[in-house]
């Protein structure tokens, strides 16, 4: 440690007599050192990391890889990264003998259909798998017709046959809302309850994750005072852009080696932004252009075959026009 500044200063206010001034100063150099006799040094801060660079070089980079080529839901990807931070910090706790409680990982998803919410579920199974909180990391998925029953205590061993079935892995209930939609006299409370009951019961091993519209998951949860407090992860998956829609719409069509000709993007474009204006609150977002891709497919065989009696060329067998996408719905 260099103390050149501090005695200066101290020199300044003693008197110098007149031979000394004529020497060459000496420095003098303090370094101080701790018990081991190694000098003490301050702490360096370690080199940060982008979050993303992290993730993907990670023993769990494929899962991430894999969540990060999904088009938008850039807030849904910083939460899955603070989970994974979260379980790598309390296993390192763990190791250097703290305190590492388990948390619960009970889920909502909310938001219109085809806005990846079931892929995102799936991807969280095998990474809570590969971390050693679930023992299986299996996926399944389930709506109101395979938890209701048809008479009374039905429905309470139908849902604890799923829970059982689920153990080590995530219940995904789609449209979970609708278990509250017939109201007292409805088997769907029952349901509600049973399901209540496993995820206190089965809560280290057991990841429930219920799925719907946004304003009708949350009206479910104001059903049941205790609900909101049990699902600490609460997840708004946003419709996407129509930009986006077009990313999703090109990577579907690469996929099955279609090509759109820049006339037929233009006319998608139309579609996507006309079907988000007038069905807004119902938009199904890339489950749309899945269902429009699939209509041009079909669209365009039948032209192929009216315009080419012979074989086509592979280059309009791979080409989507205009024409081919649907005018209805």
């Amino acid at each position: 440690m260099n103390n050149r500044s501090t005695l200066r200063d101290a020199n300044a206010a003693v008197p110098v007599p007149p031979a000394a001034a004529d020497k060459p100063s000496r420095k003098i150099q303090v370094v101080l050192r701790n018990g081991d006799g190694y000098p003490n040094q301050a702490p360096q801060p370690a080199p940060t990391v982008h979050p993303k660079t992290l993730l993907l070089q990670s023993p769990f980079g494929d899962i991430f890889k894999e969540l990060d080529q999904m088009v938008g839901l850039e807030h849904v990807k910083e939460l899955v990264y603070e989970i994974y931070a979260m379980l790598q910090i309390s296993q390192y706790r763990a190791d250097a003998g703290l305190q590492s409680k388990s948390h619960v990982y009970h889920m909502i998803f909310k938001g219109n259909p085809g806005t990846g919410k079931t892929t995102v579920a799936r991807l969280v199974a095998k990474l809570f798998h590969r971390m050693g909180v679930l023992s299986k990391g299996h996926f399944i998925e389930v709506e109101r017709a395979d938890l209701v029953g048809e008479y009374i205590g039905h429905t309470a061993i139908k849902t604890r046959e799923l829970v059982k079935k689920a153990l080590g892995g995530i219940l995904f209930i789609d449209e979970a809302y609708s278990l509250a939609r017939g109201g007292e006299k409805d088997f769907g409370k029952e349901a509600i309850d049973a399901l209540v009951k496993a995820m206190e019961d089965h809560r280290e091993d057991f990841i429930l994750i219920l799925a719907g519209y946004s304003e009708e998951m949350e009206q479910f949860l104001t059903l049941n005072p205790g609900l909101p407090s049990r699902f600490p992860i609460q997840i708004d998956f946003g419709d996407y852009s129509v930009d986006e829609l077009l990313l999703i719409a090109e990577s579907m069509a690469k996929e099955r080696e279609y090509v759109l000709l820049p006339g037929a993007t233009h006319r998608l474009k139309q579609m996507l932004t006309e079907e988000k204006h007038v069905f807004w609150r119902s938009f199904a977002n890339a489950r749309y252009v899945r269902n429009l891709l699939d209509k041009a497919v079909r669209n365009q065989a039948v032209r192929l075959l009216h315009q080419h009696p012979n074989v086509p060329s592979k280059q309009e067998l791979m080409t989507l026009r205009p024409e081919d996408l649907a005018t209805k719905r």
